[in-house]
């Protein structure tokens, strides 16, 4: 354990460092190059409270560094998500998507956009957030609930799965419903926030994404001794003082309060709560105290880096993330797949 403690405690501060370039170079290029130069003078105005920013200043501080912070924030969540769920279940598959989070939180935004304004349903700028939101919850909660067997009142991991392949069908198909009867407009805004965008960006989000991704995080990190006992198998864990079935409802809440938050914001973004854990995991090292925490930070690393290609490769337009985090994400899966011996 010290050996593999001592490994986890040197790829942290790797990680931290290599997330800052790359914070650094997404806040640098783009559609507008804005320098190191800009990016200080600006902080020194802000804080000084000086109101004369020039363009790229303004950028820098209006659209580039609340954008660069969130994506830190929404790929931490997705990643330490995908972990959770990952050593709850024994299961290297699981992922927030595979559970009804994702899919869930599109229906809901989906229905905004159709019909928010039939049904005079709005509450200003946080109204399409707090729809997807919901939408997140509701889902979750109903895949749970039809996992768990009426006898023991618990849920297989097979079952869970199976149900939320099934629930995951469902939503989809309430999205290509909403889809076809919404005018063009609102049917361009269906389509363009499930496959993930950040350019909606802003400070009030990045306050909100971010209290709940540091929160849900630090009580995570709580429970990873509970799950690092979990993985010698269930019985072996109650016999120790676990409790099984509180342990499952409150990471299944961290999970849910934190993925749906985070996918509210910023639409549906796929595989890097799938990915991040199994890239920690070929180090030979499945340590929830260690594994959880790294996974923010390469979380925070991968969708930063995403986020950077997908402003570079059509400059000045844009690629929707979820198009490059797939693209990116399915291959590095089916190498991780083909790799032997290095699951739990």
């Amino acid at each position: 354990m010290e050996k593999a403690s001592s490994r986890y405690k040197g790829i942290f501060p790797v990680l931290s460092v290599v997330l800052l370039i790359i914070v650094l170079l997404s806040i640098r290029y783009g559609a507008v190059s804005i320098t190191l130069e800009d990016m200080v003078s600006a902080f020194q105005k802000h804080l000084s409270g000086e109101q004369g920013l020039n363009l790229t200043e303004r950028i820098f501080m209006e659209i580039r560094l609340p954008r660069a912070i969130l994506c830190i924030f929404v790929g931490a969540s997705l990643a330490v998500g995908g972990a959770l769920l990952q050593a709850l279940f024994r299961n290297p598959i699981v992922e927030p998507g595979l559970v009804g989070t994702s899919c869930g939180a599109a229906f809901g935004a989906a229905l905004y956009f159709a019909l928010g304004a039939t049904f005079n349903f709005n509450v200003g700028e946080y109204t399409l957030p707090l729809a997807a939101c919901l939408g997140a919850i509701c889902s979750t909660a109903l895949v749970f609930f039809l996992s768990q067997s009426k006898q023991t009142g618990k849920s297989s991991v097979v079952t869970l799965l199976l149900v939320g392949i099934a629930i995951n069908a469902l939503f989809l198909s309430g999205v290509g419903f909403l889809s076809y009867i919404a005018r063009d407009p609102q049917a361009r805004s269906i389509i363009f926030w499930n496959l993930g965008t950040l350019s909606g960006a802003n400070w009030p989000a990045v306050i909100i994404v971010g209290i709940s991704t540091i929160t849900c995080l630090v009580i995570s990190l709580r429970y990873a001794k509970h799950l690092n006992a979990l993985m010698i198998g269930e019985e072996e864990a109650q016999f120790i003082g676990v409790n099984l079935k509180s342990l499952k409802w409150k990471i299944l809440l961290i999970n849910v309060i934190m993925v749906a938050v985070a996918t509210a914001f910023v639409g549906v973004i796929s595989f890097v709560g799938l990915i991040v854990p199994h890239l920690l995991r070929i180090l030979k090292g499945s340590d929830n105290r260690f594994l959880i925490l790294n996974s923010a930070v390469l979380g925070g690393v991968l969708l930063c880096l995403a986020d950077l290609l997908s402003r570079m490769l059509l400059r000045p337009a844009e690629l929707p993330i979820g198009i490059v985090t797939s693209v990116v994400g399915v291959p590095i899966f089916i190498i991780l797949l083909r790799k032997k011996n290095y699951f739990f």
